[in-house]
């Protein structure tokens, strides 16, 4: 293998890693503040991070296209209620859970890509029956209880996976760093707002949630995010996507060394099914991608 793959491999399971392990500080940052402020504030520092970065490779206008402001708004919308779902979701279930559900967003885009007359295919059918029983075994519990946060992390993922959808019909026509920074200025503005109405907000919370917000807002969503940008310049993006798929694994890591958490043979086998549905939903998009150009690609979800 080249040394330039080497890295690329390197920064792309860095970035999961950093994904993974956002799981754990989303969870931490729960005893503090609600959902919504949390979320507010993380992706107000994810845009200020990236704001820099948009103006100096912006072009000489640095201005943001006006065209796209319409689109990007639908889209912060989009990865709000995805983003506030997930948090509320952390409440209630275990960052381990919630990393492995969240990745089932890999699977369900090319589903909700039925509407935009694109092709499923058989192994992308046997990716959705493995993500089924992994998230059967992982979620629901003898007697048929099921978890309430692992529903909202489910629902979450449907909302990301739209998500990529939408990003993927956008970025075809706009810059994609300008569409990051107006949909997380979205993002903040909305959480912010019904922050305001919902949730009591103190300084004590807040400087008990300092530390997992800045690790969310700068470290994975600006950091990451500019990590990915990079290594997906020289990596085919199936392949990127099954070394970025592993942040569901970093988040049970994550879970059991600061958090304590441990899963239950079950459970671990539930996560395993639903990684293995991950990666051959991203095998069936790398076969298909030989063939075509119109496979959307993946985003940040965590």
């Amino acid at each position: 293998m080249k040394p330039r793959a080497i890295l690329n491999d390197a920064l792309l399971l860095v970035t999961a890693a950093i994904w993974g392990f956002a799981f754990v500080a989303q969870r931490l940052g729960m005893d503090h503040v609600g959902p919504f402020f949390f979320t507010g504030v993380r992706f107000l520092l994810g845009a200020m991070v990236l704001l820099p970065v948009a103006l100096l490779r912006g072009g000489p206008s640095r201005r943001v296209p006006g065209a796209l402001l319409p689109g990007a708004a639908v889209t912060g919308l989009v990865l709000f209620a995805g983003s506030a779902l997930q948090q509320i979701g952390l409440v209630y279930t275990t960052a381990g859970n919630a990393g492995f559900i969240t990745g089932l967003y890999v699977v369900m885009v090319p589903l909700l890509g039925i509407f935009r007359r694109q092709a499923v295919g058989g192994l992308r059918w046997g990716a959705v029956l493995l993500a089924v029983a992994g998230l059967y075994l992982l979620s629901v519990q003898p007697g048929a209880s099921v978890n309430p946060g692992d529903l909202f992390v489910m629902a979450s993922a449907l909302f990301f996976a739209l998500h990529v959808q939408l990003i993927d019909h956008l970025s075809r026509r706009y810059p994609v760093l300008w569409i990051s920074l107006v949909q997380y200025g979205v993002v903040a503005l909305v959480s912010l707002a019904v922050a305001a109405v919902r949730e009591p907000i103190d300084l004590a919370g807040m400087r008990g949630a300092a530390v997992p917000i800045l690790y969310g807002g700068i470290g994975s969503i600006a950091i990451a995010y500019t990590l990915q940008t990079v290594a997906q310049r020289r990596a085919a993006p199936s392949h990127a996507a099954i070394l970025l798929s592993l942040e569901g694994s970093f988040a049970a890591l994550g879970g059991w060394l600061i958090l304590s958490e441990v899963l239950s043979l079950r459970s671990v086998l539930g996560c395993a099914l639903l990684l293995a549905g991950m990666i051959l939903s991203q095998v069936a998009g790398f076969r298909r991608a030989a063939f075509s150009r119109q496979e959307p690609l993946p985003s940040v979800a965590s």
